[in-house]
């Protein structure tokens, strides 16, 4: 199939997972176009399977925003003609679906039907999309999709609840490719950097967002090294990593508590984790959790939204109310204060993880695509 994909290119969740479907995609045998402002940050390399078209918005003194709907879907329609793409996937409701929309109907006027499938993520329903001043171009946008996918059960139902729908809308979750982080290998002298030998290493990585409950975070490691010598690690950037570094001088944990930035060693910090935190307020599906995991992290996190079906309570982890700051570090420190308990939550975590490979979800995508051609 000759599939074209839009996306945003950063950092965020729906950019890196639409990124790597695109990836898993054309080691299937697809072909895969990628249309977007920049190259995600996810696709290093380009082939004759995967391609990389820029949507450019010109620059008019007439508009005060420049319009980069118009700008995408003008682009689509000329990469969907010039390459002979069958199918588009876009991710994220605004303005991803809307700009698909407008494709469609321009291509319907020569006489091409191409079908669309939309997959909602998370911000694009609960946030971006649920504001009065959206809501009525996100409900137009997913009841024209030929077919729509959530992230989630969670993210379903909040779509449903949100949103006067029409379609159905079916789950294929988030996934992550087990055999790559099997495949890694970093020594013990590179955890050295890290930590002490003695140290626990708990990490946290997000996009220090008010909903990541970053100060949270902080507190519950504070209780942790009460009873355990440990070191936080703290991974991303965001307008609450300033408020976090206040908060760490507050509580006199400066020497114990590592800001990171930007990493691109993330697979290396989650290797040598004993344990992840993810306190957030809400998760369309917990991705960071779920790439915890794989590395056989176990996980403490908020029980909201998708992190329930991700991180198994009392198994791959646990759960707590959003805001349980000492019930969190009652069950870090049981996890982490017992050798055997540790190694078990370990093991555990692995496995829930590997429901979600992408030898397991990535044929679900192909076989929408299928039913989707066949209706076109």
């Amino acid at each position: 199939m000759k599939i074209a994909i839009v996306c945003y290119p950063t950092f965020g969740g729906s950019g890196v997972v639409a990124t790597e479907l695109g990836l898993a995609l054309s080691r299937r045998g697809h072909e895969i176009h990628f249309v977007t402002y920049k190259q995600p940050v996810r696709l290093e390399t380009i082939s004759s399977h995967i391609r990389f078209h820029e949507v450019n918005v010109p620059e008019y003194p007439l508009f005060h925003y420049q319009p980069y709907e118009l700008a995408l879907s003008s682009k689509l329609v000329n990469v969907v003609k010039n390459y002979g793409i069958e199918l588009l996937h876009v991710h994220y409701a605004i303005p991803h679906a809307y700009a698909g929309y407008m494709t469609k109907k321009m291509l319907a006027d020569e006489g091409i039907n191409l079908p669309m499938v939309t997959t909602l993520h998370g911000t694009d329903i609960t946030l971006v999309g649920n504001h009065p001043f959206y809501k009525p171009a996100v409900n137009f946008s997913i009841n024209h999709s030929d077919f729509v996918t959530s992230v989630s059960e969670s993210l379903k139902d909040d779509t449903l609840k949100f949103f006067n729908i029409k379609k159905e809308i079916e789950v294929i979750p988030n996934f992550i490719d087990v055999a790559k982080y099997q495949q890694q290998a970093f020594t013990d002298c590179q955890r050295g950097i890290m930590a002490e030998d003695d140290e626990m290493i708990i990490s946290h990585v997000s996009n220090f967002r008010k909903v990541k409950r970053i100060d949270d975070v902080i507190k519950v490691f504070f209780e942790i090294q009460k009873k355990l010598k440990a070191r936080l690690l703290m991974v991303g950037e965001g307008p609450q990593r300033e408020p976090a570094e206040k908060l760490v001088r507050e509580l006199g944990i400066r020497d114990k508590v590592l800001f990171l930035g930007q990493s691109n060693e993330i697979d290396k910090i989650l290797c040598f984790s004993d344990l992840f935190l993810l306190p957030s307020e809400t998760e369309s599906f917990g991705l960071a959790a779920l790439e915890a995991m794989v590395h056989s992290v176990p996980v403490i996190s908020s029980n909201t939204g998708g992190l329930p079906e991700v991180n198994i309570d009392n198994f791959s982890g646990f759960l707590h109310e959003v805001g349980d700051v000492e019930g969190m570090a009652r069950s870090a420190i049981s996890i982490l204060k017992d050798p055997d308990q540790l190694a078990k939550f370990k093991s555990q975590a692995l496995e829930a993880a590997k429901k979600y490979d992408v030898n397991e979800i990535v044929p679900r995508y192909e076989e929408l695509y299928q039913r989707a051609l066949a209706t076109a």
